[in-house]
C-alpha cells in the first residue's frame, strides 16, 4: 500500500510544470510606467502605463542554429534590477545632452544569454546578448506585441505591392495609412516607427536602435487580432549588380537564416515609446541613448550644415549666360550663391559621374571636378558628391581616400533599398570607413536611423522619409505631403534625422498645387515650408530650390540660411498627431520656433514659458492674409510674447517660423 502510494505521488510530480513561473516588475523611474516580465516555459512581458494596460502577454525569443535557442525552455539563472543615472554628450544632435536615467532587469539564463529590459519615463527596451564563447547563427527572432485593445494605427506600410520577398525591396517611403490593428492587411509589412493611438491620448510608437549585421524588423498582423509580430528579411545567398541606372544590388537568393552571429553579440533593441501627451513624441531620445557610444576620439572636422541642392529643382539655373545643367558652370553658380548666403556645402547630385558604369572615377566631360572643389574652397564652400550603392561599395576605401585627397568633404549614398542584415553592416562601415577620411555622411535611399548618428557622428542624415521630392511626380491624392507632414515628426522623426529637403520658393494649396519635374512647388504655404526649418530635425539640412528662385526672395532665403541645423536644446509646444505641430529650439542665446498645420486652418496660442521668455519680441515670418489662395503670400513682422503667451494664425497648410531676441 505504501509501495503504490509512492508511486502514485511520483507520477503527480512528473506531471507538474518543469518551469515554475518567475515573475518580475520593473517601473521607470517616475512610477508612471511598469514593465511585468513572466519567466517560465517562455519569456513574455506586458506594459501598462499609469494604470492602464497597453500591451499584455507579449512573447519574445530568438531561434539559433549552432547553439541553443533563447527564451524557449530556457532555464533561468538569476534576475536583478539595477538603476542608472546619467547624461550624454550629444554631438550633432537636437540636445546637447540627453538624460540617460532607467531602471533595467537583467535576466541571466544557463544557456548563455541575457535578456535586458530598461524602463525610462518616456518608454521600454528590451534586447537578447549572448553570453557564450560559440559563434552562431539565428534562425529567427519572435518579438510580438499584444495590445489589449483594437486600437488605431498610423501604418506606414512598403510601398512595393508583391510578396514578403518582393517587399524586402523598398526605398522606406511611403504615407501612413491610419487602420485599426486588427484591419492591417497580413499580406502588407510595415517599416517603423509604427505609432498605435491607444486610450485617453496615450501613444505607443514602436522602433529599434542598435542595428548592425541584423535585420531590420518589419511588423505584419498575420493573426487578424490586435496582435503585431516581428518580421525580418532573410540573410542575402547570392546578389547580382541591376536597379537603378545599374547601381543597387539586387538579392536573387537568400539564405535561411537571418544573420551570422558571433559571441558575445549584444542583438538589437526593441523600443516601445509611449507618451502621454502628444508633444512628448516630439522630444523623445530612446534611440539615440540606445545606440553605440561614439567611436571617434575627434569630432571637431564634423561640419553640419545647409546644402544648396541641385536635383530636386532639375539645375533650375536661369537668366544667366550658360546653358545650365551637369557641368562646370552650372555648379560655379550654385557655390556663388551659397558663398553669398553664408551656405556650407553644394552638392553635385546623380549625373556628374557617366551614367550605367556605376564607377565613380569615371565624371561626365562637362565636370572638372578639380575646378569646382577649387572654387568651392575660395568661397569657403565645401563639396558634397552623391554616390550610388553599387558605386561606393564595390572600392569602399579607394573611393573615401581618393576623393577625401581632392577636397571632397562628404557624400550623399543612395539606393541601398534594403535592411537585411547586409545592407545593415554596409551602413556602419561606410560610415566608420567614412569617418577614417573625415567625410560627411548622408544616407539616401535608405532605412531610418537606428542611432548610427550617436556611434559615427559624421553620419548626419537619412533619408527614410517621403520627403519633398515626392511634388516633382505626385498628384495631391497620391500624395497629401501637407498631411504627412504632420504626422512624420511624431513617427519617422522618432527615430532620428530626416534628410526631407524642404524650401521651396513655389508654393500652391489644394486647388493650385501641381507636379512638375522641371518647376517643382511644394503643397502648402510659403510659411510651411520655413515652419519646417524649425520643426524637422536635419543637421546636413537642403535648401531644395532654385538659386535663381532664391534670389527673388531675399527675405526668405537669408532667414532660412540663418536657422541653426543642431541645437543646444529643444521644447516640443503645442501639438497633436496629424493636425499641427510647433516646437522651440535654442541655438547659443536665441530662440527659434517653428510650426505647421495639415489643411485646416486655426489659430495657435503658444505657451513660452518653458522657454523661461515672459515679455519680448520676436521676429516673425506668418502666413499672409490672402495664403488661403496665393500660397507663396507671407509676411514678415514683429510679434509681442506678452506674459510668456503669444497667438498666431495659420492659413490651410500654413506655417510660422520665428526668431526671438
Amino acid at each position: 500500500m505504501k509501495k503504490k502510494t509512492i508511486i502514485l505521488w511520483m507520477a503527480a510530480l512528473c506531471m507538474l510544470p518543469i518551469w515554475a513561473d518567475k515573475k518580475f516588475e520593473v517601473s521607470s523611474p517616475d512610477g508612471s510606467l511598469k514593465v511585468e516580465v513572466n519567466v517560465g516555459k517562455n519569456v513574455t512581458y506586458a506594459i501598462q502605463k499609469n494604470g492602464q494596460n497597453l500591451l499584455t502577454n507579449s512573447p519574445i525569443s530568438m531561434e539559433n542554429e549552432g547553439i541553443t535557442s533563447f527564451g524557449v525552455n530556457s532555464k533561468l539563472k538569476k534576475g536583478k534590477i539595477t538603476t542608472h543615472k546619467d547624461n550624454i554628450s550629444a554631438i550633432c544632435y537636437k540636445k546637447n545632452t540627453v538624460d540617460d536615467h532607467y531602471n533595467m532587469l537583467t535576466l541571466q539564463f544557463k544557456e548563455d544569454f541575457n535578456i535586458l529590459f530598461r524602463v525610462y519615463n518616456e518608454g521600454m527596451a528590451y534586447r537578447f546578448q549572448s553570453t557564450g564563447k560559440q559563434d552562431f547563427k539565428v534562425k529567427n527572432e519572435q518579438a510580438i506585441f499584444r495590445f489589449t485593445k483594437d486600437w488605431q494605427a498610423l501604418v506606414p506600410y512598403v510601398k512595393r505591392i508583391g510578396t514578403f520577398e518582393q517587399q524586402y525591396f523598398n526605398s522606406f517611403e511611403n504615407s501612413n495609412i491610419r487602420s485599426s490593428l486588427s484591419k492591417m492587411d497580413a499580406k502588407r509589412l510595415a517599416f517603423l516607427p509604427l505609432l498605435v493611438e491607444a486610450d485617453g491620448g496615450v501613444k505607443i510608437a514602436i522602433t529599434e536602435s542598435d542595428v548592425d549585421n541584423y535585420p531590420g524588423m518589419y511588423l505584419v498582423n498575420n493573426e487578424g487580432g490586435t496582435t503585431l509580430s516581428g518580421h525580418y528579411a532573410p540573410y542575402p545567398k547570392a546578389e547580382e549588380q541591376g536597379g537603378h541606372n545599374r547601381l543597387q544590388s539586387l538579392v536573387t537568393a537568400r539564405e535561411n537564416y537571418l544573420a551570422p552571429a558571433k559571441a558575445g553579440t549584444d542583438f538589437p533593441w526593441r523600443i516601445i515609446s509611449i507618451s502621454t501627451d502628444d508633444k512628448q513624441l516630439l522630444d523623445n531620445d530612446m534611440v539615440y541613448r540606445l545606440a553605440q557610444p561614439c567611436q571617434l576620439q575627434n569630432t571637431a572636422w564634423i561640419k553640419p550644415g545647409k546644402v544648396a541642392w541641385d536635383w530636386w529643382n532639375n539645375w533650375g539655373i536661369y537668366n544667366v549666360a550658360f546653358k545650365a545643367g551637369v557641368n562646370t558652370e552650372t555648379y560655379k553658380a550654385y557655390i556663388d550663391f551659397a558663398g553669398q548666403k553664408g551656405i556650407e556645402y553644394v552638392i553635385l547630385d546623380e549625373g556628374w559621374a557617366v551614367n550605367k558604369q556605376a564607377d565613380l572615377f569615371q565624371i561626365v566631360p562637362e565636370i572638372n571636378l578639380e575646378e569646382i572643389i577649387s572654387y568651392a574652397k575660395s568661397k569657403n564652400v565645401g563639396i558634397i558628391l552623391w554616390a550610388g550603392f553599387y558605386a561606393f561599395n564595390r572600392d569602399m576605401e579607394h573611393v573615401c581616400k581618393h576623393f577625401s585627397e581632392m577636397g571632397v568633404k562628404g557624400f550623399k549614398i543612395d539606393f541601398m533599398d534594403r535592411d537585411d542584415a547586409k545592407m545593415t553592416h554596409f551602413h556602419a562601415a561606410a560610415a566608420e570607413m567614412c569617418a577614417k577620411y573625415h567625410l560627411l555622411v548622408d544616407f539616401h535611399g535608405t532605412y531610418k536611423p537606428t542611432g548610427l548618428n550617436r556611434t559615427w557622428p559624421n553620419v548626419l542624415n537619412f533619408e527614410g522619409v517621403a520627403g519633398q521630392e515626392q511634388n516633382k511626380w505626385s498628384t495631391m491624392e497620391q500624395y497629401n505631403q501637407v498631411q504627412y507632414d504632420t504626422e512624420i515628426p511624431f513617427t519617422r522623426m522618432l527615430a532620428g534625422q530626416m534628410d526631407y529637403t524642404q524650401g521651396a520658393m513655389l508654393n500652391g494649396t489644394q486647388k493650385s498645387y501641381r507636379s512638375s519635374n522641371s518647376e517643382p512647388m511644394s503643397q502648402g504655404t510659403r510659411c510651411h515650408q520655413l515652419g519646417e526649418y524649425v520643426v524637422f530635425f536635419s543637421p546636413l539640412n537642403m535648401l531644395c530650390d532654385s538659386p535663381t528662385h532664391y534670389e527673388k526672395e531675399t527675405e526668405c532665403t537669408e532667414f532660412i540660411a540663418s536657422i541653426p541645423v543642431v541645437w543646444d536644446e529643444t521644447i516640443p509646444l503645442n501639438s497633436k498627431v496629424g493636425e499641427y505641430v510647433t516646437v522651440a529650439r535654442r541655438k547659443g542665446t536665441s530662440w527659434y520656433v517653428g510650426g505647421i498645420t495639415n489643411w485646416t486652418e486655426r489659430e495657435l496660442t503658444l505657451d513660452l514659458s518653458p522657454l523661461g521668455i515672459k515679455d519680448a519680441k520676436a521676429d516673425a515670418f506668418v502666413d499672409g492674409p490672402n495664403a488661403k489662395k496665393f500660397a507663396q503670400d507671407y509676411l514678415r513682422k514683429e510679434v509681442s510674447v506678452k506674459d510668456g503667451k503669444v497667438t498666431l494664425h495659420l492659413a490651410p497648410g500654413g506655417g510660422f517660423a520665428m526668431k526671438i531676441r
